[in-house]
């Protein structure tokens, strides 16, 4: 856990999904779409808060928790420069296996967009899921995200030196096995787990959650450059919209999840 507060305490995660803004889109969308017109909601390793604050925003109440301290306090400074401090019943420095501080059923609707791939060990992620499970209320939403061992696999081959042990058979070979990763360069990203796809949702299931959408994050237009995106911005915002309107839809379809390189689960505590 110090190597992830370590990593997380000098990453610029809010600048992430700025720069890389597709997945937020997809995802907030799916999770708007998805979610009850108000309610309290748990953002659980939310990081710097990205995705609650714009629930606060949309008048939800939140409860915002993570590993690392810097992300709580970043994350608490944007609710107060956007003037959301109301909306928000706390800020806490949690670890995502032990939420002990909130009772069960707590929540109308809880998030967990980032602890299970840095969980490595099948212990550890069924405690984090488990612990999810409890806090949120019967026939509450819950969203999940995975990353793919289909996706990180291929970005391996495709840029080996950036991601050793991936850089040899031997290391791909261990990871196709294990799904796990440790970069071998120090102050890099940290260990983490990768998901085979198809193990996902008897995952969630064995933990009592029934599965209502699975979403490729990335789409259709995960690959895009700045240039492609700017021939649609250009065509005017009606057409744009459109556009968006496809690549939401298209993040549905099981044929690109392996395209993606984060999915999120979407599904409902029975």
């Amino acid at each position: 856990m110090e190597k992830i507060i370590s990593y997380y305490s000098t990453f610029d995660e809010w600048g992430r999904l700025d720069r890389e803004p597709l997945e937020f889109k997809v995802n907030f969308h799916h999770i708007i779409e998805n979610l009850p017109d108000n309610g309290h909601i748990l953002d659980n390793g939310a990081g710097p808060g990205k995705y609650a604050i714009e629930l606060a925003k949309r008048g939800f109440q939140v409860t915002l928790t993570d590993l690392t301290p810097k992300l709580v306090e970043i994350a608490k400074e944007k609710a107060l420069e956007n003037d959301l401090l109301h909306q928000f019943a706390g800020f806490f420095t949690a670890d995502a296996r032990d939420l002990s501080q909130f009772s069960e059923g707590q929540f109308d609707a809880a998030l967990m967009l980032g602890p299970l791939y840095h969980l490595q060990t099948v212990e550890a992620r069924a405690k984090a899921v488990s612990e999810l499970y409890r806090v949120t209320k019967p026939g509450g939403i819950v969203f999940v995200a995975f990353m793919s061992k289909t996706r990180f696999l291929t970005t391996s081959i495709m840029f080996p030196d950036y991601w050793k042990p991936n850089h040899t058979v031997q290391g791909l070979e261990n990871f196709i096995k294990t799904g796990e990763f440790d970069h071998h360069d120090e102050g890099r990203f940290t260990g983490a787990y990768y998901y085979n796809i198809q193990d996902i949702t008897p995952f969630m299931e064995s933990h009592g959650f029934k599965q209502e959408k699975l979403v490729g994050s990335g789409s259709i237009a995960g690959a895009m450059n700045k240039e492609q995106w700017e021939y649609w911005r250009q065509r005017g915002e009606d057409e744009f919209n459109k556009i968006m309107e496809i690549i939401f839809k298209e993040s549905e379809n099981p044929y690109v999840l392996g395209t993606s390189p984060h999915l999120l689960y979407i599904g409902r505590k029975l």
